[in-house]
Order: C-alpha cells, then structure tokens, then sequence
C-alpha cells in the first residue's frame, strides 16, 4: 500500500464504512450487531466488531444448491488493534466450517519473511501470494465485489501526489506498508470440502484487493481525517444499517403474516 501504516489504519477503517453503505439496501448486505472497544493481552486495545453478511445474490450457482437462501449469510467476529488484527469467520448453515484471518501491518514492501511466527511445520505447509492493488483480476468474485473499473495505473491522488502505480512501484513508492494476512481455512465437510475451501479463499482474495484498491482509490476523501472524525461517520453508518434492516425485518414479518393467513386459508379451502 502507498501509504504509512498510521494512515492505512484510517483509510481501511473509512474504506470499509463506505463499502458496507454502498452495499446494504433492505433485501442483502450488512448487519451490524456489535462495534465496541475492547483490551486483549495479545492485541492489546482496539475495536471489537461483530457483523452478519447477508449475501444471497452474490452466492455461486453452485452453492445455492446445497443450501436455502435464507440460510445463505456470513458471520464474522473481527478484533482490531493496529498493527495487528484477528477476524473469524462461519457460516451458520455449514456450522464446522470456519476462516480465520490474522493480520500484521508493517512499513515495508512485502520483504518481511515470517511476520507471523509460524513453526517449522507451519512454514512448509504455507503458500504465500502477493496481492498487488494495481492488478485487475476477472475472477467470479472479482466481479461480483465490483472494483474492476478502478485502474490504479492512471490514478494520482491530488491531495498527496501519490500514483499512478506503474510496474515496479513497490520497489520504488514512499511511503509504502504491507498488510500480511494469515489465511487459514477449515472446511471438514465430506463432498464439497474442496470446492467450498477454493471458493471461500477465492472470496476473500477477492475482497482483499478489491478493499485495498478502493483504499488508495478513495484517498482524497479520507486523508487528513481525525480518529474523532472516523469514530463519527462510523456511528452514523453503524445507525444508518441498523434502519435499513429493521425496515426489511418489519416488510418481512407483514409478508410472513400474508403468507401464513393464504396458507391458513387455503388449508381450509383443502377441508372443505
């Protein structure tokens, strides 16, 4: 990333915010439940965020078939303390399966070998790829998530001069951070363990260089902010989901009802 690890801590933050706004409307997007501070003998203080995706339009073909739509949301626990951060995440209908991802943020170019550090044995099971934000990828989750029309390739930031991000820039930006994720997936299902493992971590690669991109993209909106500021929108976006889903549970609950007095009435129907 083009920008120190104090700044990425903001940008991230306000990234995040903007893309749970962009994507939560009364049928799908972001639930959230809980966004506190909280203190960890490991992490030490940060920010405890407690979320629900509902996803049903963006759910592969193929995965719809084993599931209902209804069943087909994500929950993600994340504790936040930079440089460092910790998020699970399960899915409700596949109770055994689970993604856990642990990060470091440090101010160099991706030259750090074991930043989390793995044992021996950890080390020889690892594949490591380097996610560069000024690439464009065409995968399925690539479009789904939406960010391939962003070319950081021509892109310069007017407020800090920075871009475009040409081939090399890693090696030559300033300021310049890596954000190193641990990705560790546990899918034991029998059938599907493969393919459900491929299409998770696809996901979140995905949505990886999809958020870090609009990142950098975005940086003339959030540069210079204070924590006071991000706290701020931060409530208001947190009050802003929290409507828009009490607005779908009550439309919900009046179709439930239509629905149940039709089937009530056609029970009768079938009686008589």
């Amino acid at each position: 990333m083009p920008m120190t690890v104090e700044e990425y801590g903001m940008g991230l933050t306000y990234t995040v915010m903007k893309m749970e706004q962009q994507n939560t409307n009364s049928k799908e997007g972001v639930e959230i439940l809980q966004n506190s501070p909280f203190e960890d003998q490991m992490l030490g203080k940060g920010q405890y965020t407690s979320k629900v995706y509902h996803l049903q339009s963006k759910i592969p073909p193929w995965l719809k078939t084993f599931a209902p739509l209804s069943a087909l949301t994500v929950e993600e626990e994340s504790w936040s303390a930079y440089p460092k951060s910790k998020t699970v995440i399960k899915c409700p209908f596949f109770t055994k399966c689970s993604l856990t991802i642990e990060t470091v943020n440090k101010a160099d170019n991706g030259c750090s070998e074991n930043v989390h550090g793995l044992n021996k044995e950890q080390l020889a099971a690892r594949e490591v790829e380097i996610i560069d934000i000024a690439s464009v990828s065409k995968d399925y989750w690539s479009k789904v998530i939406g960010a391939n029309n962003v070319d950081l390739t021509t892109f310069k930031s007017e407020r800090t001069g920075r871009g475009p991000l040409l081939k090399g820039w890693m090696d030559s930006c300033q300021p310049v951070m890596t954000t190193y994720k641990l990705v560790m997936m546990d899918a034991p299902i029998w059938g599907i363990r493969d393919r459900l493992e491929e299409c998770l971590i696809t996901g979140e690669r995905a949505l990886f260089l999809a958020c870090h991109k609009l990142c950098f993209a975005w940086i003339d909106e959030w540069y210079g902010m204070t924590k006071e500021q991000l706290c701020e929108l931060e409530r208001q976006k947190d009050s802003l989901l929290k409507k828009r889903f009490q607005k779908s549970s009550k439309v919900g609950s009046k179709r439930d009802k239509r629905k149940t007095a039709q089937d009530n009435t056609a029970m009768v129907e079938s009686c008589k």
